[in-house]
């Protein structure tokens, strides 16, 4: 086998109309603002090979701008939407914080253990991000992708790359709107080597 490098860089949507919020699979488009931080994003010398997205609104029309302009294939994976926050979903922090202050903070300290009420449980979230996440990496083996998804997403990603437990996997990373993070996965004969390049 001879040796491959993949590069992925992972992008966080921009800011949703009614901005942040536990948005989850609430199906919301980007706002203004969160189109121009899409578009500050993306630098001309950035090149891909080709776009994978999340199917909802917020990540999917911005790569869908990206993949027309650059003439890229884009490919919409179901497995990288957000989690399904339950109740939450629509509220703000301060909103839950109102409501149940104390299952917000349990959830932020231990997300495994105090699932929202009526959520994916983050074990579930989990497991189709990193089946989603390991069939593209080894599909776009030797190329350069892009992929719009979402803060949970990209959060299990590295839980993944890097061996973040998922208690930790919510509260020990940041990922900011429009937030870009690159992995490099390097295969040859003694394996497969995935690293996080860069992040912020």
């Amino acid at each position: 086998m001879s040796h491959q490098t993949t590069i992925i860089d992972l992008i966080r949507h921009g800011e949703p109309e009614g901005g942040p919020r536990f948005r989850g699979s609430q199906d919301d488009p980007l706002s203004t603002l969160g189109w121009q931080q899409m578009r500050a994003a993306i630098r001309g010398e950035d090149h891909w090979d080709v776009i994978v997205t999340s199917p909802l609104l917020r990540c999917v029309e911005f790569a869908t701008e990206v993949a027309t302009q650059r003439h890229l294939p884009l490919h919409v994976e179901d497995r990288l939407r957000e989690v399904n926050f339950g109740a939450w979903e629509g509220k703000t922090t301060a909103e839950v914080i109102a409501e149940e202050g104390e299952k917000l903070s349990r959830f932020w300290e231990d997300p495994v253990a105090n699932t929202p009420p009526g959520a994916e449980t983050i074990t579930e979230f989990n497991q189709r991000v990193v089946e989603g996440w390991q069939h593209w990496r080894d599909t776009l083996a030797g190329q350069r992708a892009l992929v719009v998804c979402h803060g949970g997403v990209i959060r299990m990603i590295l839980a993944d790359v890097m061996g973040i437990p998922l208690q930790k996997s919510f509260a020990g990373v940041a990922v900011p709107f429009a937030c870009r993070s690159r992995i490099r996965v390097d295969q040859s004969d003694f394996g497969i080597l995935t690293s996080l390049h860069s992040h912020g």
